[in-house]
Order: C-alpha cells, then sequence, then structure tokens
C-alpha cells in the first residue's frame, strides 16, 4: 500500500466516523422499513455477507426463513429491500408497476460500460428508456422481423448442427453450452449488424462480451463508495476493457453504415438488406436527453441485446439437455412429438414449434426448475411508497428473488422434481410466464421492465431443442455422468460444463 492509498483510507476512515456520528444522533437510516438483520456500525450486514463465503442466494434463503417474504439488508451504503413472494412480485411488479419500474444508481464502473445508462436495461424508468424500448421493439421483435430474418436460423441451425458433428467425430463427445453459445450469438451479431462474420470473430465477441457481463458484477466499492479510490487498477481494468469492446464492434458499426449509406460492401460481409439489422433503426435515432447516439451506444445497445439473448438461452437448452440425457424417457417422448409432427427425415421449421405441445412444456419446466438467474435485475421505486405495509423509499434497490417461487411448495407439487407434465395436466397448466395473471414463475421478469425478448429467446431454445432431439440420440459419456451442482455467472450455470455423446438417428 503506497503513500496515496494510506492517504485515502484515512480519509476515508475520518468521512465513516462523522458519518456514523450523524446515524447515531439523528437515527439515521430510512423509517419503517422491512425488518432485517441488525448489522454491525458503518458496513451495516456487508461483511457479515463477505465472511460466509457463501453466495448471497444461500444467504438470502436463510434470512427469508426466519424474517419473512419481504426484508431489508444493509450493505454498507446501499439499502436492499428483497422481495421473494408470489403475491408481492406480482403487487410490485404488475399491479403497481409503474412505481416499482425504475432502477437504482449505477456504480461507476458499471457507467463506464453503460454511457451514462444509455441502455435497455440500465435506463432510468422515463422518456429515454421508452425511446429506446419502443425502438428495439418495433425494429428487432416484431413478428414480421423476426420471420423476415428467419434465414439466418437456419443458416447458423445448419452450422451448428455439421460442427456437433465434427466435434462428436473428433473427440467422441460434444460440450453443450459452447456450442450453443456460438450458435445463438452468430445469431444475434447477424440480427444486430446485419453481418455474416467467421467463427473465431464470433468467439472473440462472446469472449469480450462475456468479460464485461463479470466486470459489471457487484463489487465493495459498489456499496462502499468511499473506497473507490482503493480500486484504481479494477477501474483501469475496466477501461481497458471498454476500448477492447469498442475495438471489437466498432468496426462492424462503420462497415453496417457505409452499407446503408453508400452501399459499400466489398468483401460481401453485409447480408441484411438496408432497414433489417438492428443497429440501422440506431443510425438516426435521437432519444429525449440524448440528442442523437454516437459510437459509442451503439455498441452498449448492441451489446446488451447479445450478451442477455445469449447467455440466458444457451444455459436454458444446456439445463434442458442435461434432463434428457439422464431421463431416456422424457427424451424419446419429445422425440416421438417431433417426428409424428416433421417425420423421421423431415426439417423442423419454425412454424412447426407451435404443434409441439410436449417441447413447449419441456422448456417451460427447464425454466422453473433452472431459472437463468435467481434475481431479476435491480429495481427501484420512482417515489416513496409503501409495499407490505411498510416504507420503500426511492431509489434504494428493490431487489426481486424469483427463485424462491419456483420452489414454493405451496404453488408447485413436488418442486424439485424435473416433470414438464405438469404444464399439460397439473399446477402448471394455467401459468402465465410473463407473471401478468400471477407469479408462480418469472423467467424473463413481470411487468414493465419484462425481458422485451422473451419471445425470440424461447424461439431459439425451441428450435435448438428440437433439432438437436430430432437428428440425435443424446446420451451420457461412460464413467463422467452429469453434473447437475450449480454455480453463478452472469446466469445459473453448471458448474461442470454438461458433456454427452451423440448417436445419429
Amino acid at each position: 500500500m503506497d503513500v496515496i492509498d494510506i492517504l485515502i483510507l484515512t480519509l476515508g476512515l475520518i468521512f465513516l466516523r462523522f458519518w456514523w456520528r450523524y446515524w447515531s444522533l439523528t437515527g439515521g437510516g430510512f423509517k419503517n422499513l422491512p425488518p432485517g438483520p441488525p448489522g454491525w456500525p458503518l458496513v451495516g450486514n456487508l461483511f457479515q455477507v463477505i465472511l460466509q463465503r457463501r453466495h448471497f442466494i444461500y444467504i438470502v434463503r436463510d434470512l427469508r426463513a426466519k424474517y419473512g417474504p419481504i426484508f431489508t439488508m444493509q450493505m454498507g451504503q446501499r439499502t436492499l429491500v428483497i422481495v421473494t413472494s408470489s403475491q408481492l412480485i406480482h403487487e410490485a411488479l404488475v399491479q403497481r408497476g409503474a412505481t416499482f419500474a425504475s432502477r437504482p444508481p449505477d456504480s461507476p464502473m458499471r457507467l463506464v460500460f453503460s454511457v451514462g445508462k444509455c441502455a435497455i436495461n440500465s435506463a432510468e424508468y422515463g422518456p429515454l428508456w421508452r425511446a429506446l424500448r419502443r425502438n428495439f421493439v418495433t425494429e428487432l421483435i416484431n413478428p414480421t422481423r423476426i420471420k423476415q430474418c428467419s434465414w439466418i436460423r437456419k443458416w447458423a441451425l445448419e452450422n451448428h448442427m455439421k460442427r456437433l458433428k465434427r466435434e462428436a467425430f473428433e473427440n467422441g463427445f460434444v460440450e453443450v453450452m459452447s456450442n450453443c453459445r456460438l450458435t445463438i450469438c452468430s445469431v444475434l451479431i447477424c440480427l444486430c449488424f446485419g453481418a455474416k462474420i467467421s467463427e473465431d470473430r464470433i468467439k472473440i465477441i462472446e469472449s469480450i462480451l462475456k468479460d464485461v457481463m463479470l466486470m459489471t458484477t457487484p463489487k465493495l466499492p459498489d456499496f462502499l463508495p468511499v473506497l473507490a479510490p482503493l480500486f484504481r487498477k479494477q477501474m483501469r481494468e475496466a477501461k481497458q476493457l471498454r476500448n477492447r469492446q469498442l475495438e471489437c464492434l466498432v468496426p462492424l458499426i462503420r462497415k453496417r453504415r457505409a452499407f446503408v449509406e453508400k452501399g459499400e460492401n466489398p468483401i460481401s460481409e453485409m447480408v441484411s438488406p438496408v432497414g433489417a439489422a438492428y443497429i440501422d433503426s440506431l443510425f438516426g435515432l435521437e432519444p429525449p436527453g440524448r440528442g442523437s447516439l454516437g459510437e459509442e451506444e451503439f455498441v452498449t445497445l448492441c451489446s446488451e441485446i447479445i450478451s442477455a439473448g445469449t447467455d440466458t438461452s444457451a444455459t436454458t437448452v444446456e439445463w434442458a439437455l442435461l434432463h434428457l440425457v439422464m431421463n431416456q424417457g422424457i427424451q424419446q417422448k419429445l422425440y416421438k412429438e417431433v417426428v409424428d409432427c416433421v417425420g423421421k427425415d423431415g426439417l423442423v421449421r419454425e412454424e412447426d414449434l407451435e404443434k409441439m405441445p410436449y417441447l413447449g412444456a419441456v422448456v417451460k419446466e427447464t425454466l422453473r426448475r433452472h431459472p437463468p438467474s435467481h434475481f431479476l435485475l435491480s429495481h427501484a421505486t420512482t417515489e416513496e411508497t409503501e409495499l407490505c405495509g411498510y416504507t420503500i423509499p426511492a431509489n434504494v434497490n428493490v431487489e426481486i428473488y424469483t427463485a424462491w417461487v419456483t420452489e414454493d411448495p405451496e404453488l408447485w407439487s413436488d418442486p424439485g422434481e424435473f416433470r414438464p407434465e405438469r404444464f399439460l395436466e397439473g399446477d402448471g397448466v394455467d401459468v402465465d410466464v410473463t407473471g401478468t395473471r400471477g407469479v408462480k414463475m418469472a423467467p424473463f421478469g413481470a411487468g414493465r421492465r419484462i425481458c422485451p425478448a422473451a419471445n425470440l429467446g424461447i424461439l431459439h431454445v425451441n428450435l435448438l431443442l428440437a433439432r438437436m432431439v430430432h437428428a440425435f440420440k443424446w446420451l451420457p459419456v461412460p464413467k463422467a455422468p452429469p453434473d447437475p451442482t450449480e454455480t453463478f455467472a452472469f446466469t445459473v450455470v453448471m458448474k461442470n460444463p454438461l458433456k454427452a455423446i451423440i448417436l445419429p438417428r
């Protein structure tokens, strides 16, 4: 620790001393918050969490059992109100959606990547968010555009199936996650930039965007900003990563702009017609309060589409295939449905998916048992309000813990069992995955901040799963059975990626 760090630490401690004195004299903090665990002076529950050396979700599960469906944690200078019950989640996000639709303040590190919260996921509830979301829905995920871009998925799936065969021949097995990530990422890159690029370049983009997501996970200065100067190295690394992200994606943006404005396409990389790529709609967009967007904003907006869509969809396919490998009866039932629909030698098309109810049930049960994330992105209220009789101040973190809802024995029979049939006859028949009619599962969130691309993600998952089961029988690797242990990256993934033997049907 150099002299500057010692000086910063000393000033930080002096600040904390006066801050604690203020709290001691005034009673500090917000009034009538939900109950929660008592904290330490100055840091609240922050170090209690760190010293447990367990993932945060396990701590939340324990606190829920003790304090009930809504409770408070004081994490340094950040107040977290954690909501865990179906009824309260529905009340907050759907019945009172406008009040709970904002986002809390971001850390300086995340602001580096969001260009001051100019992103659909992170923008505060207001005109900027509405403009960005409306443009995204209109230009990328409306039914006409999804159908228009079906050729992109056809191209990517053809490459996917060839790659699986090649990998199985060379290694004797295939790794599910890496292949699905590569395929979905290639689709989303083409949807965003209208370009077909090599697998090597796709892997580079995928790797950088994965690093961005990991870099922006919560860190100590998020909760104790006074310590931020001690993390100058991490901030430098974040800015370096941002530069790599720009260097990787800005050339694609410039090539697309030259194609749109001048028709330039020297190496035939641009394959979507003008107006069919998401980036085309951003060139002339002027959201309220931002004016014309620049290359940094373009990179941020396209990156969030690629990152969110790749991880959640690939993770879901991997978890689904885990259960198909472990339960051959479910796999055979799904295979029979696909064959009955398209024939043994046919090709699964996008319009066929609606005729496969058991496929839909398998995917829904996967999302119930293995939601991509146990928490939704942090919410915040637009003004001070009440929930369950407690005061919820504006701009505190409202954390929606949805995993408990999918495990609640009052909502689901045998919630730990993987049983797709429950969505055909049983407690899952009338489940609304959007949460509009009630929250029994919320893999995409609910209310005004629900993932706008949920239908596109479901399409990718269904299409991949149907094609892969139709073409191959999936079996465990001898002496290396699948391990369902979870770990936590940006999404909840398998600790040991799924490897499987595939036999042509």
